[in-house]
C-alpha cells in the first residue's frame, strides 16, 4: 500500500512538472499582456512532434547513437528554438494587430490560432499516433530503493532546472527587470526607454520554448503523440496557472505540481475514468472560492 502511494506521488510530481512548464507560458503572457493565450497548448503539442522529428534526423547521423545524452540535449534545444520561432510568429501575426482592440478580439484570435495549429499538424503529420523512439539513456526500469524510473527522474530534474533558470532570468537580469516593468505598466515602461515590443516577443518566445520542452518530456514519458493532445493539456495547464495565481511565476510552478498530484492520487484512489474531471473540478472550486489563486494579488 505504501509503495502504491509513493508511486502515485512520483507520478503526480512528474505530471505536475510538465503542467508547470506549460503553465509558465500562460502566466508569463498574461502577466505582460493580460492575454490568455489558448493556443499555448498547441505549442506544447508541436514541441512533442518536433522532438520526434529532430530525433529522427539526429539518430541516423554517424556516431550519434553512441552519444544518447548529446542527442537528447540537441533535441531539446532544437525543439525549443523552433517553438520559440512559432511563438514569435504567433505574437506578430495574431496578437500584435489586436493589441488595442476589444479584449474579446485577441481571445477569439487565440482560439483560431489553436484550431489552425491542430489542423496544420494533422494535415502534415497525419491523424495517427506518432511513436517517440526509445533512448537507451532513459530506461523505464524502476529503482529498487525508490519507485521512480529514469525517465521520471530526468523529467523532474530537467523541469526544476528550467524553472530555476527562468526565475533567475526574470529576477536577476536586465531583460527580466524590463519584463516586470512592462507587466506593471507597459506605457510607463515604454516612456522610460523599455523596448516593449521586443519584451513581448521575448515573453512569447520563452513561454513557447518552455511549452516545447514540456511536450518533448510528455512524448518521452508516454511514448506517443497525437495532434489533439495539446487541447486538454493546455486547459489543465491553464487550471494550474489559475490555481497558483494567474500572472505569478512561482504560483504557476506550484499550481502545476499540485494539479499533477491531485490528478494522480484521484485516479489511483477514486476513479481513473474521471482523471481529467479532477483537474477541472479544481478549476471550478478555485474560481468560486479563491479566484485570485494561491499567490495572485487581489485587484
Amino acid at each position: 500500500m505504501q509503495d502504491l502511494f509513493l508511486q502515485q506521488i512520483v507520478n503526480g510530481l512528474t505530471l505536475g512538472a510538465v503542467y508547470a512548464l506549460i503553465a509558465l507560458g500562460y502566466t508569463m503572457v498574461y502577466g505582460v499582456l493580460e492575454l490568455i493565450n489558448f493556443a499555448h497548448g498547441e505549442v506544447y503539442m508541436m514541441g512533442a512532434y518536433l522532438g520526434i522529428f529532430y530525433l529522427g534526423l539526429l539518430l541516423p547521423v554517424a556516431g550519434m547513437q553512441n552519444h544518447p545524452g548529446l542527442v537528447l540535449v540537441l533535441v531539446f534545444l532544437l525543439s525549443a528554438v523552433t517553438s520559440a520561432g512559432y511563438g514569435i510568429a504567433m505574437e506578430r501575426i495574431a496578437y500584435r494587430p489586436l493589441r488595442r482592440a476589444h479584449r474579446l478580439a485577441p481571445l477569439i484570435s487565440a482560439i483560431g490560432v489553436s484550431i489552425f495549429f491542430q489542423n496544420y499538424v494533422m494535415l502534415t503529420q497525419g491523424s495517427d499516433n506518432k511513436i517517440f523512439p526509445a533512448l537507451p539513456l532513459l530506461s523505464v526500469s524502476f529503482d529498487e530503493r525508490f519507485p521512480i524510473s529514469e525517465i521520471q527522474r530526468f523529467i523532474l530534474l530537467s523541469s526544476i532546472g528550467l524553472m530555476g533558470v527562468l526565475s533567475l532570468f526574470v529576477n536577476k537580469t536586465r531583460f527580466g527587470r524590463a519584463m516586470r516593468a512592462t507587466a506593471q505598466n507597459a506605457m510607463m515602461a515604454s516612456l522610460c526607454g523599455v523596448p516593449t515590443d521586443h519584451i513581448l516577443r521575448l515573453t512569447f518566445a520563452m513561454g513557447s520554448a518552455l511549452a516545447a520542452a514540456g511536450g518533448v518530456m510528455a512524448a518521452m514519458y508516454y511514448g506517443v503523440t497525437h495532434f489533439s493532445m495539446g487541447y486538454v493539456a493546455g486547459m489543465k495547464a491553464f487550471t494550474a496557472a489559475v490555481l497558483g495565481g494567474i500572472g505569478s511565476i512561482p504560483g504557476a510552478m506550484i499550481g502545476g505540481i499540485l494539479l499533477g498530484l491531485v490528478e494522480s492520487l484521484g485516479s489511483a484512489y477514486l476513479s481513473s475514468e474521471f482523471k481529467d474531471g479532477f483537474a477541472f473540478l479544481v478549476l471550478i472550486l478555485v474560481l468560486i472560492f479563491r479566484p485570485t489563486g494561491l499567490f495572485g494579488a487581489r485587484q
